[in-house]
Parts: C-alpha cells; structure tokens; sequence
C-alpha cells in the first residue's frame, strides 16, 4: 500500500508537472528558460512566475499545482 506522502511519489509528480509545463506551455511562457532533465524543487518553482505572467489560465493552474507540492515538501 502506497503512502499519500510518498515522497518518492511527490518528487515524479513535480518532475512530471515540470516536463508537462515545457511541453504544453514552452513556446508560449517559458520562451525563456531552458528545461533541466532531472528538475530539482527550485527548478520547478523558478518556472512558475513565467507560468503566472506570461502564460493563460491553465498555465496558472499549473503553476499552482507546482507550488503546491513544492511546498508540501518543506
């Protein structure tokens, strides 16, 4: 039986909204950075204000899940 808190399962999740983030919004509010393969936390929230600013309404809700778990594992 798998915890909620998996902290196994809470690190793929980020890297998978991270990749997602590049994949579905890269062109459009991540013009700027440049993907990391294996982001770290910090890496993941440093994509969020671009996600914020530059991107549309699903991109925003992205940002918010990326900051969720990044902040759920402090």
């Amino acid at each position: 039986m798998m915890k909620v808190n998996d902290p196994t399962t809470e690190r793929e999740d980020l890297v998978n909204l991270y990749h997602r983030a590049f994949e579905e919004f890269g062109a459009s509010a991540l013009w700027s950075s440049k993907p990391v393969p294996d982001p770290t936390p910090a890496d993941a929230l440093a994509i969020t204000h671009s996600l914020r600013v530059e991107g549309n309404l699903e991109a925003r809700r992205l940002a918010e899940q990326i900051e969720r778990l990044c902040h759920a594992a402090v």
